[in-house]
């Protein structure tokens, strides 16, 4: 895999980002608004093609107005992907990354700045449901997630997944 820290992160209203600017970002962002409740929230899809993209999403919402968004497509040059099992399972794998990655850099962000911010980081998306081929897979994917210290929403829920990253396949 990637290192997913590598390379840009797209946010729509800034442009591209490195990792480093992402995490300025998100802090500016709970900064602006510190008695405000804030959730981040990872997920990440796919396209169906032998040689997918993989568009990871992080979303930081602030409780009752609105967010940020910011998106990076991960791209495998010698790596194809036969089954759509794959892919699924390579989409939690990157998102399991970067979750961890993210998770590690804001909470010593956080302790650094001291207390009094309100953020929940626990949730990482997946691209399955109980409607359609995945749901053989939800054990498993949720399994993967739980292993890695996240609880994990599925389709319906899971709107960072099947929303937000499904728009930039």
């Amino acid at each position: 895999m990637k290192n997913i820290s590598e390379g840009y992160f797209h946010n729509p209203s800034i442009g591209n980002l490195k990792f480093s600017q992402v995490i300025d970002e998100i802090f500016n962002y709970i900064k602006s608004e510190p008695e405000s409740f804030y959730e981040i929230i990872v997920g990440c899809d796919s396209s169906s093609q032998e040689n997918p993209q993989f568009p990871v999403a992080i979303v930081v919402l602030r409780k009752g107005a609105g967010g940020r968004i910011f998106l990076k497509k991960i791209n495998y040059d010698n790596r194809k992907f036969y089954t759509w099992k794959e892919r699924i399972l390579e989409e939690v794998l990157i998102s399991c990354e970067l979750s961890l990655e993210l998770k590690e850099v804001l909470d010593k962000r956080i302790k650094e700045l001291g207390s009094g911010y309100n953020y929940e980081f626990r949730y990482i998306h997946a691209d399955v449901g109980e409607n359609g081929d995945t749901k053989d897979m939800i054990k498993e994917v949720v399994g993967l997630i739980k292993g890695n210290g996240f609880e994990a929403k599925i389709k319906p829920e899971a709107y960072v997944a099947s929303s937000v990253a499904d728009k930039y396949t």
